[in-house]
């Protein structure tokens, strides 16, 4: 089974109806603090933390008194406007309790099923993590409609994950696991401590949401479920409601894990790897010396550009005897690649007119 003491980079989802009274449409201060001390916990551990929050609707419903029933999508977006002011604002405050700096990153379905959008969230991503920010994720609802929207923060929780490259994900959840059935309606429903496959039989078992506020239900858990662990992320489901929810969980709370076969750099290689190449990219020795070692491709070590691509798409790397090195995701287009090829990093921003990034493939975007 996993254990959280073994992460090295964890995302923690938190649904809206653990951040805000039901009866009253009121932030809940304490759990959220007793949330941040565990956050905090977990840094000085040297674990980096991302979490994926709901909320924005719910707590600017409050404050605009709309209704309790269901709101229409212009009335949702304008809750979420005011709301996320007010949740960004209750998690800087309650992390900067722990000197810790919190950061709002909102994004929409688009940003993960557009390619290049998605090398912008993974690497905004990983330099606020490398700074020691603590990223607040949430769905971007003032602006999201139905097509662009994920629906839930479930789906959400599990794609941070892939993009940040992380090898956990906890959701934070009303039930303190999957069952075989709904245990509020059938006594003889069983949890499960581990799965490591979602056969047939484990979706047959997954019923609808029963929140008043949260939007998922074990169906959208499982397909969450589906896609960490095809990106070598282990997820677990736990109750969420304990003042400090993830001590808990270390302590021995009850929940499902649901465990990957191999690591998130081996499965995001494999799926680089099998991608089709929209060009190449020839390279010098000093560059096949460096990548051997583990290192980016620089602009300085490229000699020849062919194809036409763009940024994010997928280029074979060929060496200087024509064998193929292995396949990667070009953060320059072909047409700035050119322009680039054989520059020192410092050379590049003249040529271009904008600061350059260091590398033309980082080593994590290659498959060799």
């Amino acid at each position: 089974m996993a254990a959280v003491a073994d992460a090295r980079r964890l995302v923690i989802k938190v649904g809206s109806a653990l951040l805000v009274d039901r009866s009253t449409g009121d932030l809940r201060a304490d759990w959220l603090e007793g949330l941040s001390d565990d956050v905090a916990d977990l840094r000085a551990r040297g674990i980096e933390v991302i979490l994926v929050s709901s909320g924005s609707i719910a707590l600017g419903r409050g404050i605009l008194n709309l209704p309790r029933t269901d709101l229409t999508l212009e009335q949702s977006q304008a809750a979420a406007a005011v709301g996320q002011i007010r949740l960004a604002g209750a998690y800087g405050t309650a992390l900067a309790r722990h000197g810790l700096v919190a950061a709002q990153v909102l994004v929409t379905l688009e940003d993960s099923a557009d390619r290049r959008r998605y090398l912008n969230s993974r690497a905004t991503l990983e330099q606020l993590v490398r700074l020691g920010a603590v990223p607040i994720v949430n769905e971007n609802d003032t602006v999201a409609t139905d097509e662009i929207r994920y629906g839930d923060n479930d789906r959400l929780a599990a794609q941070v994950a892939v993009t940040a490259g992380a090898d956990q994900l906890i959701l934070l959840s009303d039930v303190d696991g999957f069952y075989s059935a709904n245990p509020a309606s059938d006594p003889a429903a069983r949890r499960f401590d581990v799965i490591d496959a979602i056969t047939p039989e484990i979706e047959a078992m997954a019923g609808d949401a029963v929140s008043g506020l949260s939007k998922g239900g074990m169906k959208t858990k499982l397909m969450a479920a589906r896609t960490a662990m095809a990106a070598g992320c282990d997820m677990a489901i736990t109750e969420g409601s304990p003042l400090r929810p993830i001590s808990a969980l270390e302590r021995g709370a009850a929940a499902t894990w649901f465990v990957a076969q191999g690591t998130p750099q081996q499965k995001r290689k494999a799926w680089i790897g099998a991608m089709k190449p929209k060009g190449q990219l020839q390279v010098d020795a000093g560059a096949v010396r460096a990548m051997s070692r583990g290192s980016s491709l620089l602009p300085a070590g490229v000699t020849a550009v062919q194809g036409s691509f763009g940024r994010g798409d997928p280029v074979e790397i060929i060496g200087p005897d024509g064998a193929q090195l292995g396949l990667g995701l070009t953060r320059y287009t072909s047409e700035d690649a050119a322009l680039i090829k054989g520059l020192r990093s410092d050379a590049i921003e003249p040529v271009l007119g904008y600061p350059a990034r260091a590398a033309l493939i980082h080593r994590d975007d290659m498959a060799t």
